[in-house]
């Protein structure tokens, strides 16, 4: 049986990028930190862990895998990741009834933010 360890996302900065997921997600790093590698974990109770990796890659568009976060509250998440320097991805096919924002880290890493009460009901593309 296999199990998720870690989702992987490739950095370029991984400062940045460590305080923005940090605080994005309420995540910690895990002592002790590579130069080119860090993995944050949930500060409190289970969850997965997200693993930043210095390595350049280039983008693909759409992407071929991206997270998708529920919210309880979509509106002040999207407007709080939106002040720790994420993005909204504008996107002309965005059904009337989406249950969710398209947007992206200040790399762009595109996610999405799913409104928490339908739990994900709507296909998106990221």
């Amino acid at each position: 049986m296999l199990t998720i360890g870690s989702i992987v996302i490739r950095v370029d900065d991984l400062d940045a990028q460590i305080a923005f997921w940090t605080r994005a997600l309420d995540y910690e790093v895990r002592e002790p930190r590579d130069v080119d590698f860090a993995l944050l974990r949930p500060r409190r109770g289970p969850g997965p862990n997200v693993s930043l990796d210095a390595v350049p890659a280039p983008r693909a568009l759409p992407p071929k895998i991206h997270l998708d976060l529920y919210a309880e509250n979509q509106k002040a998440e999207v407007s709080r990741l939106t002040a720790l320097g994420a993005r909204i991805v504008p996107w002309d096919r965005m059904p009337a009834d989406a249950d969710f924002v398209i947007m992206e880290d200040p790399e762009g890493v595109r996610f999405c933010v799913i409104d928490g009460g339908d739990q994900g009901s709507s296909t998106n593309p990221a």
